[in-house]
């Protein structure tokens, strides 16, 4: 093997001592994955506080709290004519859309509607409203409780699209909750890679499954793909009802692979560039380090993600006199580095294992000697 290729796959090795000194043990990244499993290197997800009683979580963006609309106006920008009463905002009928002046794509989306109290008129003249993503996705808002209608354009269904797996509603007059997963369509040179979709849950039940969505849908014509903007804004439906609205919160989602995200199957181009990226954060982080050890681990870490003759030089000359060193140590002195030699022998047997190193490297036998000297590898 190469020296290059060896300095590379002693990348593996760093990780068995860095991390808590959890042990390198998932497979390393590859073309399509920046990332090594169990990558101890990967951003920790984000704390989010969950809401108690019906409060939002601590990172969602409200956009009505039930005190006032002066986040939202109509479809032309100005004031709308809906209402507040008791914490929720009231369709005013025929004062039009009402719709947030923050605008957004990706999401997970809260909405909390009920249908008047007093039921009138039957199929989609009853309790009819919708929840628009961007402006353009249609989650139907209509009192189907013991009020039939067609299927595409029953509450919880994506309109003219699909229908709902189940009608979870509460009566009339009571609040039912919508929990939306939200991506939008992705076009790239006018061809459509990624249609985007809708999942949702109705007072907790799923109703849509990870549906693609088939352009923003609409009535009584079939929709067609097409490209959304980056963001839009949430609009809420004036179909003639007074339907109310209470407790609207989003949380943007991080972007899909498709789009520059770094979570999952990723291009070869995306991943390389990732793994470069991770490459020179360990190095600058190698960088800070005193102790020689514990850079050549930092260092052949790098090794894993990419790297360029000057590390792979640096990180050899430290891997070298680490190597001198411990063919060097007996007795009393041996026994104390007994557990990070037998860590570093876990490591390269790893590495030859999956012939990222071939099993008679030079530092591996020497590593490999010393334990059987010290009769560490004997069963007791």
């Amino acid at each position: 093997m190469k020296k290059t290729h060896f300095l590379l796959s002693l990348g593996i090795l760093a990780g068995a001592h860095t991390a808590s000194g959890q042990a390198f043990y998932g497979d390393p990244p590859d073309e399509t994955h920046p990332w090594a499993i169990h990558d101890h290197n990967r951003p920790q997800p984000p704390v989010v506080t969950p809401g108690k009683n019906g409060a939002p979580p601590s990172d969602a963006v409200v956009l009505f709290d039930g005190k006032n609309l002066s986040g939202w106006t109509n479809d032309k920008g100005e004031p709308t004519k809906w209402v507040v009463k008791d914490n929720a905002m009231e369709c005013v009928p025929k004062s039009g859309y009402i719709r947030s002046k923050q605008e957004f794509g990706d999401c997970q989306l809260h909405v909390e509607w009920a249908a008047p109290a007093e039921v009138k008129g039957s199929g989609q003249g009853r309790g009819n409203s919708g929840v628009f993503l961007m402006g353009m996705a249609e989650v139907q808002v209509l009192d189907n409780y013991q009020n039939p209608t067609y299927p595409d354009g029953f509450a919880a269904s994506v309109y003219g699209i699909n229908p709902p797996l189940a009608n979870a509603l509460n009566p009339p007059g009571q609040f039912n909750s919508y929990d939306i997963i939200f991506r939008r369509p992705i076009f790239k040179d006018g061809k459509q890679v990624d249609p985007g979709y809708l999942t949702v849950f109705c007072n907790g039940v799923l109703v849509q499954d990870h549906t693609p969505l088939e352009g923003p849908g609409g009535h009584k014509r079939r929709s067609k793909p097409r490209a959304f903007p980056e963001k839009g804004p949430l609009k809420l439906q004036d179909h003639g009802n007074p339907v109310r609205f209470r407790n609207i919160w989003y949380r943007p989602l991080p972007p899909r692979a498709i789009e520059g995200g770094t979570d999952g199957q990723l291009t070869p181009e995306t991943t390389m560039a990732k793994r470069q990226q991770i490459a020179a954060e360990i190095r600058e982080d190698a960088a800070k380090i005193t102790d020689p050890r514990k850079k050549m681990l930092r260092l052949m870490e790098s090794m894993i993600y990419g790297g360029g003759a000057r590390i792979q030089a640096e990180a050899g000359k430290l891997a070298n006199a680490y190597a001198r060193s411990v063919s060097a140590l007996d007795g009393q002195a041996l026994e104390q580095k007994k557990g990070e030699i037998m860590e570093v022998k876990r490591a390269f047997d790893y590495l030859a294992k999956h012939k990222i190193m071939p099993s008679d490297l030079g530092p591996k036998k020497s590593i490999e000697q010393t334990i059987e000297k010290a009769g560490w590898n004997k069963k007791k």
